[in-house]
């Protein structure tokens, strides 16, 4: 008998081993599904929320899990695996007692499947009633278990759990049905999300309520049951209502998610520097404001820390998919008329070569250039005013003259330095770009208000973090853009609007189309623009009416109050009119038809323009041919040798760096060029 035992014994063993052998063989030939699913793109705010997602291409919600609550996955394996972390996929001890509680009641009672099974039946979408699809469950989870850890299987799991209609995973069924992100969830929250994947459709709460807060109640049972929750964890969960609907996705900064999307195709999650809760309120602030301007009025809101180069809102549209308002196209990239808003950049220009000053003499009076008259908005004429008034003031004819004196290539040039990019119609730019004769973007104009608020220091804005750089030119010299800048903050506010030391310019465009306001303080800079995205005109549309109240609005919504401008540099030349050098008390044109000046201006001899210098002490000899003496010499917009009568003169720079160098002569006239000491 006992070599019959024992050829019997061996007999088994072998068996054993050759159906273990087969069983591996079997589960090591299985061909897996994909196991990298895909999933929305998401676009998220400095702080990580989410701003906004896009479905998968079949149309479903399918979100990266991110971080889940513990206390949803430990009733998640108490509730539906108890064993998931012992057994390999397959739970002999759970298909054993299924089978007897089957043969003592004559029904099923309970299921066997593992949630690596679930897994299995979910990557292929296969049904759950016919054995053999129980048998190849069994087989991929086996397979499964032995290509991915515990982690990454309940890591599927949450994110293609089916959670009735287009919803898959967890996240995505915490947003739609409590408006939360599943970081941390109530008790009953977690029992509800534990509970809908058994059966999504039946228990949707959006759909059946009932169906939904009975299943909760069996979980929460069982968690009382083993010891996750206590009584009084599962009465308080009891108590609270089953959500009655599904909630919106997060669709703030809607258009610029759409524009990353689309700029970077292959990319799947988008942070940004957009400030989520500021982002949230201006985009109802430009709700209402348009609301009160008719159902075909758009605005367009940017705001940034010109500090950092970093957006922290950009509001593309007043309502988002609203045909009647063109919501789907994103007024802060459209090329609009920017209006008077380029006029600081001018007298910027003007201050920078010595031209004029803001208590310089400017004439307001009629006045041809060629067969072009500039006329006023209001087509008065106010005389002799000082070039603070005429910029305060916003008139045209001031500035055209001195666009004139300065050129429009110099303030294209100016504009391309701060990163801006215009389109000048026909390709060529004539004096009537000082008004707004151009095509520019909302974020571009306020980049460009950015270095006049960083006293003349471009800053690449951008709204992807580490993106934002400041930029190697200046737009003019620092004592030059904190004169503008000067100028600017003394404009009175809008009727209402909170009073304070806010920089700002309003603009509108010809024929009413377009209404700007664009200012700065401190810290932040925003633009404004208000308007219908087909270009039809808005009667009666102002910058100054329109913008302008909405813009002192959104900089009460960055802070209480405005961060203080700049102190002006050491050697900003602050005087009134009367001490100011003979050639900046007043201002005469160049080539207006009426002027009397001789043809024969100064012009630099010496350095040429674009020169590089050898001249590591900043001693530099300048010389200028033509000119009625006594001369003015100036760097960067700062004197530096007054009532010169010799044609060479020698000046003490502050040392290496880029310098404007002007001159002036006894007329008014003068000419500049460019140079860099090394």
């Amino acid at each position: 008998m006992k070599p019959r035992l024992l050829f019997l014994a061996a007999a088994l063993l072998l068996s054993a081993a050759t159906g273990r052998d087969l069983l591996d063989d079997w589960v090591d030939r299985t061909i897996l599904p994909p196991l990298v699913t895909d999933t929305s793109v998401e676009v998220l705010d400095r702080d990580g929320q989410l701003l906004r997602a896009f479905t998968v291409a079949d149309g479903r919600w399918r979100l990266e899990p991110g971080t889940v609550d513990p206390l949803l996955m430990q009733m998640l394996v108490a509730y539906e695996d108890r064993r998931f972390y012992d057994h390999s996929g397959v739970d002999p001890v759970a298909i054993a007692r299924a089978a007897g509680q089957a043969v003592l009641h004559g029904r099923i009672v309970s299921g066997a499947s593992t949630l690596t099974m679930q897994v299995a039946r979910l990557l292929e979408d296969s049904g759950t009633g016919a054995w053999q699809g129980k048998i190849r469950q069994m087989r991929l989870a086996l397979a499964l278990e032995r290509h991915l850890t515990k982690d990454q299987i309940l890591d599927l799991y949450l994110r293609i759990a089916p959670y009735g209609g287009n919803l898959e995973g967890v996240r995505a069924a915490s947003l739609a049905y409590f408006g939360k992100e599943p970081r941390h969830l109530t008790a009953a929250e977690a029992a509800l999300l534990v509970a809908i994947p058994q059966s999504p459709e039946t228990r949707r709460p959006d759909r059946n309520a009932l169906a939904a807060k009975e299943a909760r109640t069996r979980v929460l049972e069982r968690m009382r049951g083993a010891g996750v929750l206590t009584d009084e964890k599962v009465s308080a969960a009891e108590t609270e209502l089953i959500p009655s609907e599904r909630r919106a996705f997060p669709e703030r900064a809607a258009l610029l998610a759409e524009r990353l999307r689309a700029g970077n195709p292959l990319e799947r999650h988008f942070l940004t520097t957009i400030n989520g809760k500021l982002q949230a309120s201006l985009e109802k602030l430009a709700s209402q404001s348009a609301g009160r301007g008719g159902d075909r009025l758009s605005i367009a809101i940017v705001v940034a820390d010109h500090r950092t180069g970093e957006i922290l809102a950009s509001v593309g549209t007043a309502d988002w998919g609203d045909d009647r308002r063109t919501g789907f196209v994103d007024m802060t990239q459209a090329l609009r008329s920017p209006g008077s808003t380029l006029k600081p950049f001018v007298y910027g220009l003007a201050f920078d070569e010595g031209l004029a000053h803001p208590e310089t003499l400017i004439d307001d009076r009629p006045v041809a250039f060629g067969t072009y008259a500039p006329q006023n908005f209001d087509r008065q004429f106010r005389g002799t005013i000082s070039v603070r008034e005429a910029l305060q003031q916003s008139l045209n004819i001031p500035v055209i003259s001195l666009t004139d004196a300065v050129g429009p290539a110099k303030l294209m040039a100016a504009l391309r330095r701060t990163g801006a990019r215009a389109e000048v119609p026909g390709g060529q730019a004539g004096l009537a770009v000082a008004l707004g004769g151009l095509g520019i973007s909302l974020q571009d104009l306020v980049q460009a208000y950015a270095a006049l608020a960083r006293l003349g220091q471009p800053i690449r804005l951008s709204v992807r973090p580490g993106e934002a750089a400041p930029l190697p030119q200046p737009l003019f010299g620092r004592e030059a853009a904190w004169l503008v800048d000067d100028i600017l903050s003394q404009l009175p506010p809008p009727p209402g609007a909170a009073p304070g030391r806010l920089a700002y310019k309003t603009g509108t465009s010809y024929g009413h189309r377009d209404a700007l306001a664009i200012g700065f303080d401190g810290k932040h800079v925003a633009g404004v623009w208000m308007g219908r995205p087909d270009g039809s005109p808005v009667p009666g549309a102002f910058g100054g009416e329109l913008a302008a109240p909405v813009l002192f609005e959104v900089f009460g919504r960055l802070g209480a109050q405005f961060t203080p401008l700049p102190a002006p540099p050491p050697s900003t030349l602050i005087l009134p009119n009367a001490r100011l050098p003979q050639p900046l008390q007043r201002f005469r044109p160049r080539d207006a038809i009426f002027t009397d000046i001789a043809p024969d201006g100064p012009e630099v001899a010496f350095p040429p323009d674009g020169a590089e210098i050898d001249a590591p002490d900043g001693a530099l000899t300048v010389k200028v041919r033509d000119g009625v003496p006594p001369f003015l010499w100036m760097a960067n917009g700062k004197p530096l040798a007054t009532g010169e009568r010799g044609r060479e003169t020698p000046l003490l720079l502050g040392g290496q760096g880029f310098y404007r160098l002007s001159v002036i002569d006894a007329e008014g006239r003068s000419a500049a060029v460019t140079v860099t000491l090394r």
